[in-house]
């Protein structure tokens, strides 16, 4: 019968190899958009051993309650909203175990405002995420889809955002 032989050297290689690819398999891996600092993933690699949670559509909740609870000024400007939207949905995170880091994708959807033409305020959006992605308490991004709707449940919503998490 033939002998085998291994290498000691090698096979302590192959052995941290395994390790190291074991315990990276089990992260998330976030692609960064090359050549930009744009507050977005590029990509997001989720391992097989997590559990996504997929959250429904928030929207804001009133925040001049003497305003009419169906116009803009009940709710605030785009990136009012935007914060109090991200706010809530931080809430319903923390609710599960989850904080902002756990975040791989968010659909934004946006109204355009009366204030700017029928125009989505993008930049007012923007004003309002990155007070809670790509800080530096909290650097993990999500990738992300933004869109120009034509409305949303009640007349007074500019901003509607849903999520999905990973739970490693």
């Amino acid at each position: 019968m033939p002998r085998s032989f291994v290498n000691p050297a090698l096979a302590a290689s192959l052995g941290i190899f395994m390790l190291l690819a074991q315990a990276n398999a089990s992260e998330v891996i976030r692609h960064k958009i090359p050549g930009t600092d744009f507050p977005v993933a590029l990509a997001i690699e989720i391992p097989a051993n997590a559990t996504l949670v997929n959250f429904s559509g928030a929207v804001p909740s009133v925040i001049h309650a003497n305003q009419d609870k169906t116009s803009v000024a009940a709710y605030g400007d785009t990136q009012a909203q935007t914060v109090n939207v991200l706010q809530g949905i931080e809430q319903s995170l923390k609710s599960l175990g989850m904080g902002m880091r756990d975040v791989v994708k968010m659909q934004v959807y946006l109204v355009g405002d009366p204030a700017k033409q029928g125009h989505m305020d993008f930049a007012g959006f923007m004003q309002g995420y990155t007070r809670f992605f790509g800080t530096a308490q909290q650097p993990l991004l999500p990738t992300r889809s933004v869109f120009q709707v034509a409305g949303l449940a009640n007349p007074g919503y500019l901003v509607e955002i849903e999520v999905t998490a990973v739970r490693p």
